[in-house]
């Protein structure tokens, strides 16, 4: 999962989270702050009958009589005041019951005693737990309403920050990392970033690319120069050993160890072909111009290397588009290409066995050359490494050198074609060539 959409997660689930509390605990946070609010108006209400009492005398709620009661029409507030004895000290805010006119209702009462002339009265003052709650469920909603736009608000504000801060980073995977092929040969400019981590990957990354390029160009340099030394040493010892064998007196002994020598000479003269070949495909000193058709080319290949299949009683099945063609590729490299592929099939293939030639058009416009044959396999642990140089797999003889793949590997890489292996084994072996659609 990228970064972007786990911190898109997290932000989504940490809100959603946020609401879900906010839900549960919201009838108790209602609940607290309208309470807290009814205590605060009773207690305004305390202070106004207190106030009212010391301007205008006790008179004007008790009118006479020894008490005062009064409640509103509903019976949802009433107040009362009355004397109280002289020690009683009452300043309190509670929830009891009172029976109004044969009603028993439940009020939230503040009782308060205060003293006014020498004399001490009781003040009470109720409102109805009713009338109290209910607002309760309109302002829960409203709340809800509120938070739930307050977070929709902040989760697109954190999307929208969270896309742009992480943006830097999405321009240095695509620029350094996606569909950069090695050598690294094109410049990245750095990306503008105030993000000093992004910057510092963004530079750690282009030191990186420069140190592999350094060190890749230093040993293809040295691969390609020490191939091409070699050659010069070997011809003259090639040369004089030919020279030699021209000598009659010789004994035979003597002959036979240099016809030796001269085999070895001769390996050591293909190794460096070889790897002269690789290097000058990755430097790229090849020309990608021509147009052919790949049944052409395989079928050039085959009368080349045909005897080695009727050595071994090979059946060869080809079945491959005339009219198909591939366009801006080297000719020489292909048949090289395909020659080291075939001779592959041949030489690792059972005897009595068979080999086939097929082609496709894969979905999306891929055009694939599948060569498939029923030889000795290759061991599922050893597929990841076929193409390094000098490595041979699943071998019951000394055969080749282990660069003939390395080459092939070289070729595809140069042409952008995808080689895919799938083999078993004493099952044999499936090579498939996917080229790009533009080189149809």
């Amino acid at each position: 999962m990228k970064l972007s959409s786990k911190l898109i997660l997290f932000i989504t689930s940490s809100k959603l989270a946020v609401v879900l509390l906010f839900i549960i605990s919201l009838p108790f946070l209602v609940d607290r702050i309208v309470s807290e609010y009814t205590n605060y108006s009773l207690r305004r209400q305390q202070a106004k009958v207190i106030n009212v009492v010391h301007k205008n005398g006790i008179d004007h709620y008790l009118q006479g009589d020894d008490n005062y009661g009064s409640y509103t029409m509903l019976k949802e507030e009433y107040i009362a005041l009355e004397p109280a004895s002289a020690k009683t000290r009452i300043d309190t805010i509670k929830t009891a019951q009172r029976v109004v006119e044969r009603d028993t209702l439940t009020y939230r009462i503040l009782m308060h005693t205060f003293s006014f002339e020498s004399k001490n009265y009781l003040l009470e003052i109720g409102k109805t737990t009713a009338s109290i709650n209910q607002y309760n469920k309109p302002l829960q909603r409203i709340a809800l309403y509120v938070l739930m736009g307050l977070i929709a608000l902040t989760l697109l504000f954190d999307l929208i920050f969270t896309r742009v801060l992480i943006r830097p980073l999405g321009k240095i995977i695509k620029s350094k990392l996606i569909n950069r092929k090695f050598p690294f040969k094109d410049y990245s400019p750095p990306v503008a970033t105030s993000t000093q981590d992004f910057k510092y990957l963004d530079e750690s990354l282009i030191q990186l690319m420069d140190q592999i390029n350094e060190a890749f160009e230093k040993e293809r340099e040295f691969t390609a120069n020490a191939s091409h030394e070699l050659m010069t040493p070997i011809s003259i010892l090639q040369n004089k050993m030919e020279n030699l064998l021209g000598d009659e007196q010789l004994p035979e002994a003597v002959v036979l160890r240099i016809v030796e020598m001269m085999k070895t000479l001769s390996r050591l003269k293909k190794i460096s072909n070889s790897l002269l070949l690789i290097s000058r495909i990755e430097n790229q000193q090849f020309v990608k111009s021509a147009n052919i058709k790949p049944s052409k080319i395989i079928n050039e290949v085959m009368e080349e290397i045909s005897h080695r299949a009727e050595e071994k009683e090979l059946q060869i099945h080809i079945n491959l588009k005339e009219d198909q063609l591939l366009k801006n590729v080297n000719q020489d490299l292909l048949f090289q290409l395909f020659y080291n592929l075939i001779n592959n099939a041949i030489k690792y293939n059972v005897a009595h066995g068979s080999i086939r030639i097929t082609d496709e058009h894969k979905k999306g416009g891929n055009y694939t050359i599948t060569i498939q044959d029923t030889g000795i396999g290759i061991a599922e642990e050893d597929l990841d490494f076929i193409f390094d140089r000098f490595r041979k797999a699943n071998l019951t003889e000394n055969v080749g050198y282990g660069l003939g793949l390395s080459i092939v590997k070289s070729i595809t890489l140069f042409h952008g074609i995808e080689i895919l292996v799938k083999s078993k084994v004493n099952e044999g072996s499936t090579f498939s060539l996917i080229f790009p659609a533009t080189d149809r």
